[in-house]
């Protein structure tokens, strides 16, 4: 009985067709890959082999061809290789192709032949790129959902690869950005920035780009009133020498509560008209922020705080301070009750940050001074024991 399936060619002769077209139509600087790549995957050496393609794929010269080394010769055999390093390859060779319907389905492809269970994090990293690609062609909802799917996976894994939680975190950023949600990016953004190296995966125009977007979300959120994170972050120093630089002050500036240098950075608020366009919005942060400041410096036992002392430390009229004190407590900023009638704010608890050098050292002399009444009192203690 006379089989009817059509054979396929051996795979070595696979192999020496895409070689020898290979070798014909690319330049001589990129033979000796070609020439590895048919060793190595003679002598199925899979590690070595994925190694040398990543080497290709970095090549200046090799753009042209990669997308067709991914279709016509690593899929022979991307079954034997590291599903992560599969879809790194995938993901930066995806990148050449400019049709957008090509582009996904080429993705797409690639996620139907991951298997999740396997390769949870291959899958994660894939649904990300997609959902980064979607994001850049204007589907917002697909990102979305693609999103969604792939922190379904990620939130049950433990030891994450960096480059996976990087790239999670980076479309999730980019999503909420597009979303002009500000808290969202705000805590997207950081984490992001906790996955990569900034001076090294990031050029100085991407550098600045971030920190800039991280200091207007933080001014525009209106949840975020602790800033301590990004005043850590070296992403800051982005800033430094640039026609920006007064945007990173204005960010100390809010951290410290101090109006008067608030006052004094607003006339440069129009160079930056999402600022210009929320003043309103920004003033009564500073105030909240000021209001923080003043309770924060004050010793535990004295923080009863008369109306007017808010008005002149905020610079609000004294009418105005039951509602920004109101405001605090809601937000829970800091914790505590209001007097109307004696026109006075009772406050248990402030909400911790970070502080500046001029913070530290008030603390600083605050704890001396608790530790010289200590003294006082050990030594009364003392003589009346005697």
């Amino acid at each position: 009985m006379t089989s009817t399936t059509t054979s396929q060619p051996p795979p070595k002769l696979v192999l020496d067709k895409f070689i020898a077209l290979a070798l014909s139509n690319t330049p001589p600087e990129l033979h000796p890959y070609f020439e590895s790549f048919k060793a190595l995957y003679t002598k199925k050496l899979w590690h070595q082999l994925t190694n040398k393609l990543f080497e290709f794929f970095d090549h200046p010269l090799a753009k042209p061809y990669r997308v067709d080394t991914f279709e016509r010769f690593v899929r022979d055999f991307e079954g034997k290789i590291n599903q992560l390093k599969l879809v790194e390859m995938g993901t930066k060779v995806s990148k050449d192709i400019d049709n957008p319907q090509t582009h996904l389905n080429f993705l797409t492809s690639l996620l139907s032949r991951i298997d999740t269970k396997k390769s949870p994090e291959a899958h994660v990293l894939l649904l990300a790129t997609i959902a980064h690609a979607k994001l850049v062609f204007g589907d917002l909802e697909g990102t979305k959902t693609d999103m969604d799917a792939a922190w379904e996976v990620l939130d049950t894994l433990e030891g994450v690869d960096g480059g996976v939680n990087a790239a999670y975190y980076g479309v999730a950023a980019d999503y909420y950005k597009a979303k002009a949600e500000y808290a969202p990016y705000y805590r997207h953004s950081l984490l992001y920035l906790a996955c990569v190296d900034p001076e090294k995966d990031m050029s100085t125009e991407e550098r600045l780009i971030r920190a800039h977007d991280l200091a207007i979300s933080a001014f525009l959120a209106d949840t975020i009133y602790n800033f301590g994170e990004l005043l850590m972050h070296p992403i800051l120093d982005a800033f430094n020498g640039t026609p920006h630089e007064w945007i990173k002050k204005l960010l100390f500036t809010f951290n410290e509560g101090n109006i008067g240098k608030f006052e004094a950075l607003a006339p440069l608020f129009p160079q930056e008209p999402i600022l210009q366009e929320n003043y309103a919005f920004l003033r009564q942060k500073i105030c909240l922020m000021a209001l923080i400041e003043s309770v924060f410096k004050r010793p535990a036992n004295d923080r009863t705080i008369g109306f007017q002392t808010i008005a002149e430390e905020t610079r609000l009229p004294v009418d105005e301070v039951e509602h920004l004190v109101m405001k605090g407590l809601s937000l829970k900023l800091i914790r505590g009750s209001l007097d109307q009638v004696e026109e006075k704010a009772y406050i248990s608890w402030v909400q911790p940050r970070v502080l500046s050098r001029e913070q530290i050292g008030g603390l600083a002399k605050r704890l001396d001074e608790w530790v010289q009444k200590l003294n006082g009192v050990e030594q009364r203690i003392a003589a009346e024991v005697e």
